[in-house]
């Protein structure tokens, strides 16, 4: 599952990058969307590429609320569906079957763009499971281009959810519990990707077609990214660490 990310680079890098432009909303002009640990469970806004608005960069709250609730129950959604996930991953597989995701499958992807994200390995120590955070980020260090849809409530308020997948080979070794991984869209894909005219199977190919794992790295953090109170939103969380208990390669 993908539940954190890392988002340094401003908007106007964003805007350069992928030669959009922002629109602000609600947001003041000198408001930033950058994180070192964007906790999902706080549903931060975070930038996002509509497929509605190809040509743009829009802020949009983490943790997707489907169609048919209101957004003004906001709090009270992320409540109770917090043992699924708060809304923050849809499962790629159930995209055109669930009534949460079907509506937004064809009109409404989007691109989250994000320097790296975060993942946790199951270790063992003492013969009791151990859990370590490993960062993972693009080797050439350009934003992963994370596959997302997003829904609009009937009270007109815009959330998102990024989409996973089984895990390939070096998710399935790191991230070795869930067995799951974000899709991450191909750099020459992202256009094909915001495209209005796919059909399903032209979505179902990009989705299983995705960045290979060659073009990822990985390793472990401090376990101070899992500690309360924004202790793990801090510039140094993604040095390295070293654990005994970690027996795999990476």
């Amino acid at each position: 599952m993908c539940y954190g990310t890392r988002i340094v680079k401003k908007a106007e890098q964003l805007e350069l990058y992928y030669n959009v432009e922002r629109i602000l909303g609600n947001l003041g002009k000198e408001v930033e969307l950058v994180y070192n640990y964007a906790n999902g469970f706080a549903h931060p806004n975070m930038w996002i590429i509509p497929q509605e608005k190809p040509k743009n960069l829009i802020p949009v709250m983490w943790g997707l609320i489907p169609p048919y609730k209101l957004g003004a129950n906001a709090k009270e959604y992320y409540q109770e569906t917090i043992r699924f996930g708060s809304g923050l991953n849809a499962r790629s597989e159930k995209l055109f079957d669930s009534n949460n995701y079907k509506s937004s499958a064809m009109t409404r992807r989007c691109i989250v763009p994000v320097d790296g994200f975060y993942e946790p390995h199951t270790a063992k120590k003492n013969g009791k499971d151990f859990k370590v955070p490993f960062y993972f980020h693009r080797k050439d260090e350009n934003p992963f281009n994370l596959a997302g849809i997003y829904a609009v409530t009937k009270d007109k308020m815009v959330t998102f959810t990024i989409l996973t997948k089984p895990a390939t080979p070096l998710f399935a070794k790191i991230h070795n519990q869930k067995l799951r991984r974000p899709v991450i869209i191909k750099g020459g894909d992202i256009d094909v990707w915001l495209d209005g005219t796919l059909n399903q199977n032209d979505v179902q190919n990009i989705m299983d077609d995705d960045l290979a794992d060659e073009m990822i790295n990985a390793h472990p953090i401090s376990k101070d990214l899992y500690k309360r109170n924004g202790v793990g939103d801090r510039e140094d969380i993604i040095v390295p660490v070293d654990y005994e208990e970690i027996e795999i390669q990476y």
